[in-house]
């Protein structure tokens, strides 16, 4: 494919075509977010249907999270030398591939090598579409909107993902769900091909494939360390991953700040707004990402909802996040960028303060406004971090960048599932139920449903009352965590952010606005 490098424009300017060509980069944003949701809605028959241990039904939440976070860095990097739009396409062909082979699993372990193959695709597509992005719209204003358009089109995925899921588990099998992302990627590819510019960095330099390495082995060794330990106590496994992981890291940035032409400028960590806006991300997702891996378990196993009541249920979290996404950057210019980074923050953190209370009967109007309130709070923060990272680094580094701001958002997706997951997983194994309660009713809530058919039926109703109720107990202590962790991650983007502002198409970055103009902001 013919590629064009990066040109620079005045505010005011931009690339012709640029809207139709966002319209094709929000499809690839509309393909990941739609995989992550279904699968919390077909992890019940996932269960069922491969009965899974507990330990297997993490790996098949979190395997994903794991190798997309290892690979993020690199496959940017690859963007900005071999050009972002070859990468995007041809991630987004395997993507769809690679869907197939998830669709028609038969055993667990098959299930996790298919959502570990499609985090090695999927690495390839975020962080192709917001740098593209940052290439595509040169005037800051049409930029923020752009990157509003593209955050609200992965809220809009979420609330799709549920309710297109949910028809088709209520009328196919669970495999079905990963179809759906077929025809969504063959319309990006075909499209993309005619509507999508070329844009990679002139200057490229190799590509370091020993850094590919060392940053893969690092990443995945500290989170498996965490998730290990988590899940079965310190020991010598977590340990020597840990070690692993923390060895290859270390010298990963040691590599990179000899190597003329890095996978990963080091540098860009001096910025503070860069930095605090991709340790704002990893927080946020680290308190969210394991309560929401289980809230489709609760809506559905617990309080016996379809798996179309259950997306319905958690639409308003979309529709939060559409809406205050479309308006984030007009907002952080109105106010400050650390004010609604924050402010979304908190509002995140509060609601899942408020799921503590909620039990096996919980009306739905406490789950329906706590749901659009974390929506909203995160539509705010997460739409103007990513515009605070793209305007903080020069076009040509802008893969590398996005691809910093995505390791945030799936490092902390695993590293949430892992500990918070295991969590919930520590308190349910723990019920007590009656006599004759088989081993497979402690490994998950599918299990014991599952289980419960072959038991009478009033042993089987007294061992779901505990086992369900044993799993709400583990949900709610999550959600106090997860409430802490975002009120600590509001806190913390108070003082990063601080004289933080977006560039108001004068030509100033973020980081030089700030510093001239950010004593007059709180």
């Amino acid at each position: 494919m013919p590629h064009t490098k990066d040109r620079s424009g005045g505010p005011g300017k931009g690339r012709p075509g640029r809207w139709p060509a966002l319209g094709v980069l929000v499809l690839a944003v509309l393909l990941v977010a739609v995989d992550a949701t279904v699968l919390g809605l077909a992890t019940p028959y996932i269960s069922e249907d491969l009965a899974p241990s507990g330990t297997q039904l993490l790996w098949i939440g979190d395997i994903y999270s794991f190798v997309i976070a290892g690979l993020l860095v690199s496959m940017g990097s690859l963007g900005d030398r071999i050009g972002r739009k070859r990468v995007l396409l041809y991630g987004a062909t395997a993507f769809g591939a690679v869907s197939v082979l998830n669709a028609y699993a038969t055993t667990p372990e098959t299930m996790i090598l298919a959502r570990a193959l499609l985090g090695a695709a999927g690495a390839t597509l975020m962080p192709a579409t917001l740098a593209l992005i940052r290439n595509l719209f040169h005037d800051p204003r049409e930029r923020s909107l752009a990157v509003g358009i593209w955050g609200a089109t992965a809220s809009a995925g979420t609330a799709v993902g549920p309710i297109l899921g949910g028809f088709l588990l209520e009328h196919f099998w669970w495999g079905s769900v990963f179809l759906i992302n077929l025809p969504v990627m063959a319309v990006l590819v075909l499209v993309g091909v005619k509507l999508l510019p070329e844009s990679r960095d002139p200057s490229p330099g190799p590509w370091d494939l020993p850094g590919v390495l060392l940053s893969m082995v690092g990443l995945v060794g500290v989170v498996y360390a965490v998730k290990d330990a988590a899940a079965h106590g310190p020991g010598w496994a977590s340990l020597a991953a840990a070690l692993l992981g923390a060895g290859a890291l270390c010298g990963f940035v040691r590599r990179q700040l000899t190597l003329p032409a890095p996978l990963l400028d080091m540098r860009l960590f001096r910025n503070r707004g860069f930095s605090g806006a991709v340790l704002a991300d990893l927080l946020t997702l680290f308190g969210l990402a394991g309560l929401v891996f289980f809230l489709s378990q609760y809506l559905q196993l617990v309080q016996g909802r379809s798996p179309l009541e259950a997306g319905l249920a958690e639409l308003p979290a979309a529709i939060g996040a559409v809406a205050a996404g479309l308006v984030a950057g007009r907002a952080a210019r109105r106010f400050s960028v650390r004010s609604v980074v924050s402010g979304g923050l908190a509002a995140i953190g509060l609601a899942l303060a408020a799921l503590t209370t909620i039990g096996q009967s919980t009306g739905y109007p406490l789950l329906g406004a706590a749901l659009l309130v974390v929506g909203i709070g995160a539509g705010f923060a997460f739409t103007v971090t990513a515009d605070v990272i793209l305007t903080g680094v020069p076009g040509e580094q802008a893969g590398a960048a996005s691809a910093v701001s995505e390791t945030a958002y799936e490092l902390g997706a695993a590293l949430g599932i892992a500990l918070l997951g295991s969590i919930v997983t520590g308190v349910y194994r723990d019920f007590t139920g009656p006599a004759g309660t088989p081993a497979a009713a402690h490994e998950s809530l599918g299990g014991a449903t599952a289980a419960a058919s072959s038991l009478p039926a009033p042993t089987a109703e007294a061992m779901l009352d505990a086992a369900r109720q044993a799993f709400v107990d583990g949900l709610t202590l999550a959600a106090g965590v997860g409430a802490a962790v975002l009120l600590a991650a509001a806190a913390a983007a108070w003082f990063l952010l601080r004289g933080q502002r977006l560039e108001d198409g004068t030509g100033e970055s973020a980081e030089t606005a700030g510093d001239t103009a950010g004593a007059g902001h709180p």
